[in-house]
């Protein structure tokens, strides 16, 4: 018998039948923590240069300023990781709340579709405005 299974923390039905946790969710659980933290400067970043740039900019000014790859490509990282720590969250949530199976499985992939065809305008829109403008 492992460490494991003498726990005074498991129920004796857990003991017999070896059940207790698949040791996969920690791995979700701290990506998604270290996606919050690396979401706050880029935040951050994006606030200030919204409030000090473009607050009340023209079309030349937003032009200027997403052609240069340094923004663009913060644009891109707050873009894909936003997205992905969005979809991250709404698994969880449609995990934990949702107990019918195929409603779950259902609402995960129209969830996912919806998510990556968003993901891909956005950084569609990204992209023509650096490389090509407005």
């Amino acid at each position: 018998m492992t460490e494991y299974s003498k726990s005074p923390l498991r129920t004796q039905l857990g003991r017999v039948r070896y059940l207790g946790s698949a040791r996969h969710g920690a791995r979700h659980w701290w990506l998604e923590r270290v996606l919050s933290l690396v979401l706050i400067p880029l935040s951050i970043w994006f606030v200030v240069e919204l409030v000090t740039k473009l607050l009340g900019a023209d079309q030349a000014a937003l032009a200027a300023w997403i052609a240069n790859p340094f923004t663009a490509l913060l644009l891109t990282a707050l873009t894909i990781i936003m997205f992905v720590h969005t979809r991250m969250g709404l698994s969880v949530i449609i995990e934990d709340y949702v107990h019918t199976e195929w409603k779950k499985l259902s609402l995960i992939l129209f969830k996912d579709a919806a998510i990556y065809a968003f993901l891909g305008l956005t950084l569609a829109a990204i992209a023509k405005l650096h490389f090509i403008g407005f």
